[in-house]
């Protein structure tokens, strides 16, 4: 037998009127306390009421579907702030379609459009490429979006990223105090904005202590095979480095499986530090000093500013950064007493 909003009013008390702003969701602009809202909730689940939510959609114009797109979902970090992002959106009420870039611009746009066909509500983007002009447009013209740990310089899209630059400093910057002066960075993506500010804190630490001609960067990818072709590259120097920062913790992986197979030691041989806070760092012998970023406070803010845009219908213009914290562990060995 099909549940009716008469049904539910008579067996909660309350006008089909009353009944019907609840459960569609207009209950707050209505004025409708918050118990009469729960007891008519209640009185619809134990009649086993199944909104139709096609003809919601159809009244509201809203999918309560947003879109997510990273770069890359195999990367541990990019999996624990998809999965933030997918739990808080779900608590608001919106189911997520996630779609993997691949660190591809014209995979990224097209992505992209096709959410746009789907009609979601908005999207939050770790985006790709140097040139923000298709989201911008999006953003301006059809649905919100909100940029998460990476931003388009020059550019007035939303975003909430971790301040890279103070990360990098402060990384750099607590080798160069335990002694090392010969320290390797090796980066990702260089055109990317996080790898260009962390890349931009490394330089300046070096540049503060009057090292900075000892600098090198290599690498060009954030994944655990750049970390470990590079340090392999690396241990084959005839003078070889005595501090590795890998700036981020696939690189870092990659790095300490090279330094493992040369039969060299953590921090005996080498001193590491790490971009990204993952526990399994930790189960590491030794556990792996980082630098963490707030990925839960990252996600959850994204999605409360894609929530603010989409519930108010209007643009938001945030632009936020975020403190990193350093994580201290065993893998720094000072080469001076200090």
């Amino acid at each position: 037998m099909k549940t009716t909003l008469s049904t539910i009013a008579e067996n909660s008390g309350f006008s089909k009127s009353t009944v019907s702003r609840v459960l569609n969701g207009t209950a707050d602009s209505s004025r409708i306390s918050q118990d009469t809202i729960n007891k008519i909730k209640k009185a619809a689940e134990e009649c086993g009421y199944t909104p139709n939510l096609i003809a919601k959609n159809l009244r509201t114009n809203k999918t309560h579907t947003i879109g997510l797109l990273v770069p890359s979902i195999s990367n541990p970090y990019f999996a624990d702030i998809t999965s933030v992002i997918i739990s808080e959106a779900r608590r608001l009420g919106y189911t997520t379609i996630v779609t993997d870039t691949m660190e591809d611009e014209k995979v990224q746009n097209t992505s992209i459009s096709t959410l746009l066909s789907r009609r979601v509500d908005g999207v939050i983007i770790v985006p790709c490429g140097n040139d923000p002009t298709f989201l911008e447009q999006t953003n301006n013209r059809y649905i919100p979006i909100i940029l998460v740990d990476r931003y388009y310089e020059n550019s007035k899209l939303p975003y909430v990223v971790t301040n890279n630059y103070q990360g990098a400093y402060n990384a750099t910057n607590l080798l160069i105090r335990n002694g090392h002066r010969d320290i390797v960075c090796i980066q990702g993506p260089p055109n990317t904005t996080p790898n260009k500010r962390r890349i931009d804190g490394y330089m300046h630490a070096l540049r503060d202590s009057g090292i900075e001609d000892r600098a090198q960067i290599v690498g060009n990818d954030f994944s655990i095979q750049n970390g470990y072709l590079e340090t392999k590259l690396l241990l084959n120097n005839h003078e070889r480095p005595t501090a590795i920062f890998a700036l981020s913790n696939t690189i870092g992986l990659g790095a300490i499986k090279a330094i493992r197979e040369a039969q060299l030691t953590i921090p005996d041989d080498m001193s590491l530090i790490s971009f990204d806070n993952n526990i399994y760092l930790d189960y590491f012998v030794p556990s792996i000093t980082r630098i963490g970023q707030m990925v839960d406070e990252m996600g959850k803010m994204a999605v409360k500013l894609l929530h603010d845009s989409i519930s108010n219908r209007r643009a938001v213009k945030s632009q936020i950064e975020l403190s990193p914290e350093m994580v201290m562990r065993d893998s720094v060995r000072p080469l001076i007493q200090q």
